[in-house]
């Protein structure tokens, strides 16, 4: 079975429901910490157990990052929002029912842009976004056929981003997905680490024929923290839905889960609705009712949003769409770059091309992230000075930027210990030159009778013989005039 053969019949229906962690320090309506990593069953408290007597209390700071999520891509932020019980029973969920936000959510009608493969834009809905809590965890290794319940988890605060079934392949999921994840990293709500569960999806699949108007049956595929395998997972279900119906099946709307060992989908369980969540308003909680005034606040602390710092950077700095959309992928890594191009007073491309190339390179290389580069702007900016005032070449910028990423100094400080000023001096270029000229009389000829190719022989025999601190400009022209005759 070919995939291009049924995109040509069939069309494929995507919404993604993404559940970003808040980034507060403590629960959403309890004081217990929500930091991650701790001993299994040590910050849970009576209130994240629903014991008999406790009472929730809503967490502000998460109000407030929920408030600027929904600024942040021009949705309605609620006056009043009410929390509910939405009631099941899970191992990992110790109250018997989840507090979660249904009939009036505190953010609603939102919309973010994604870049399609062909360079046009798409616009996809955001239906909702409502507080929750999360629930425990249940854990399987280890046990020999039991299953331990790690309640850490238990309460802590998440946004669950509800789009609209606008996504028409597996790459566009991604792509949204992925807009959403810097957007929440960018206004500083979450951290985004997919690895410890701060940012996962679950991802609602359906197909139709193309050209109906009604959704096929879909199914949810459940709890999925991977770029990659959020589009593998939909392109797997998307094969197996239209092989079904091909074959005279019919989908069965339910939750699967995906297998990443085997690339593959498989049933978890039928597909509740919400009716058989039993939802009603909470009753120890008030509704929230947000003033104004809150809301505006939370607005004057936006920074500049990704779109916009990106359209920013190629009209302000140049950069092509792919630089400014690589130099935008993170907030710190954008105020890198700016802080860069500030202190160096302009060169914004030569700016760019040393923090997309040598330095992203180095901190792929070492694992870090941009917070925790050795190399700080003010010293990378200083190495590039060095290479405008011909101080340095581009080739020796790497020594001496390896030699800054090993701390031995900024940029002055290693040219002067390494002894790597470039050498401009004509007369002692020219020197040079003719001694390599007069080793190798075989190749002037050859080079002489059109063997043009031998430049760059000559060329490497200069550098060789001056450690590459011979300034490449002047060398050239150089040695073209005495090759020349």
């Amino acid at each position: 079975m070919q995939l291009e053969t049924e995109v040509m019949e069939w069309e494929t229906v995507i919404g993604l429901e993404i559940h970003a962690q808040l980034a507060t320090r403590s629960k959403i309506f309890s004081g217990a910490s929500t930091a991650f990593g701790a001993a299994p069953n040590t910050q849970a408290c009576a209130v994240d157990l629903g014991l008999p007597g406790v009472l929730p209390v809503l967490n502000k700071e998460a109000v407030r990052m929920a408030t600027k999520f929904g600024l942040a891509i021009n949705a309605t932020v609620a006056g009043r929002s009410v929390f509910a019980r939405k009631n099941y029973f899970y191992p990992d969920l110790p109250k018997g029912y989840q507090i979660s936000q249904y009939e009036l959510p505190i953010v609603a009608n939102g919309h973010i842009d994604i870049e399609l493969a062909d360079g046009t834009t798409k616009r996809i809905g955001i239906t909702r976004a409502h507080l929750e809590e999360d629930a425990g965890k249940s854990l399987h290794e280890d046990f020999h056929g039991m299953t331990g319940i790690d309640l850490n988890r238990a309460g802590t605060p998440l946004l669950e981003i509800v789009s609209e079934p606008d996504m028409r392949s597996a790459q566009e999921a991604v792509a949204y997905m992925k807009r959403i994840h810097e957007l929440v990293r960018y206004i500083e709500i979450c951290d985004g680490n997919m690895q410890e569960g701060s940012f996962r999806c679950d991802a609602n699949v359906s197909v139709r024929p193309k050209g109906q108007k009604e959704f096929g049956t879909r199914t949810e595929l459940k709890n999925i923290n991977s770029f990659r395998f959020v589009e593998k997972a939909i392109e797997y279900e998307v094969e197996r839905q239209i092989a079904l119906i091909e074959s005279g099946g019919k989908v069965v709307q339910e939750t699967r889960l995906y297998d990443p060992d085997r690339n593959e989908t498989r049933s978890m369980r039928a597909k509740e609705e919400a009716n058989d969540y039993r939802y009603f308003p909470d009753p120890d909680l008030l509704p929230v009712v947000l003033e104004p005034s809150f809301i505006e606040a939370v607005r004057a602390t936006l920074p500049e949003l990704p779109e916009a710092r990106r359209k920013r950077f190629v009209s302000e700095y140049g950069l092509s769409n792919y630089d400014a959309d690589f130099l935008t992928a993170s907030r710190p890594l954008a105020d890198y770059y700016e802080a860069v191009v500030k202190s160096v007073g302009g060169e914004a491309k030569l700016c760019a091309n040393w923090v997309m190339g040598e330095l992203s390179a180095n901190l792929n290389r070492d694992g870090k992230e941009i917070a925790d580069s050795p190399v700080s702007a003010e010293q990378l900016a200083g190495m590039i000075r060095r290479i405008l005032d011909s101080t340095i070449s581009g080739k020796i910028a790497k020594e001496v930027f390896e030699a800054m990423w090993h701390g031995e100094g900024d940029a002055d400080a290693v040219i002067d210990k390494k002894g790597l000023r470039q050498i401009t001096d004509s007369g002692a270029i020219e020197k040079i030159i003719d001694d390599i000229l007069a080793a190798n009389p075989d190749n002037v000829t050859a080079y002489r009778s059109g063997k043009d190719k031998l430049f760059g022989f000559f060329v490497g025999q200069v550098m060789k013989a001056t450690q590459g601190k011979a300034n490449p400009q002047q060398l050239n022209e150089l040695l073209k005039k005495k090759l020349s005759g």
